[in-house]
C-alpha cells in the first residue's frame, strides 16, 4: 500500500473540524497501514495526563498535553510548491524512478 503523501509536504485541509478546514501545514509523520497523517498545528487534542512513577525512578508531570491527533488522508490535499494551490498527484514513471506530479501545472514534487 503506498500514499502519494509523505513526510515533510506541505498539506492544505480541505474537510474536518471547521477550526481546522482551510489550514495548512507540514505532515509530520505517515501512517500508511491506517491510511492516516499527523500535519503540524492540526487537529489538535488535550489529553488530561496524571501524574505516574516510572520503573527508572522519573516523575511524568500531571497536567493538560495538547498534541496534533491523526487525521484521515482524504481530508487533506498536497499543496504544490510551484503553483502554490492545493492539487492532486500523479505518478510518471522513466527510467530514473517514479516521481510525483502536480496535476495543475505538471511540477514534479519530488
Amino acid at each position: 500500500m503506498t500514499m502519494k503523501i509523505r513526510k515533510g509536504d506541505t498539506v492544505e485541509i480541505i474537510s474536518g473540524k471547521l477550526e481546522d478546514k482551510g489550514k495548512r501545514g507540514e505532515v509530520l509523520s505517515v501512517r500508511v497501514k491506517e491510511r492516516r497523517v499527523v500535519v503540524q498545528g492540526a487537529n489538535i487534542r488535550i489529553k488530561h495526563q496524571r501524574q505516574v512513577q516510572t520503573q527508572a525512578g522519573r516523575n511524568i508531570q500531571p497536567g493538560r498535553i495538547q498534541f496534533e491527533a491523526p487525521m484521515d488522508v482524504s481530508n487533506v490535499m498536497l499543496v504544490c510548491p510551484k503553483c502554490g494551490q492545493p492539487t492532486r498527484v500523479s505518478v510518471q514513471r522513466d527510467d530514473s524512478g517514479a516521481h510525483r506530479v502536480c496535476k495543475q501545472c505538471e511540477a514534479v514534487l519530488d
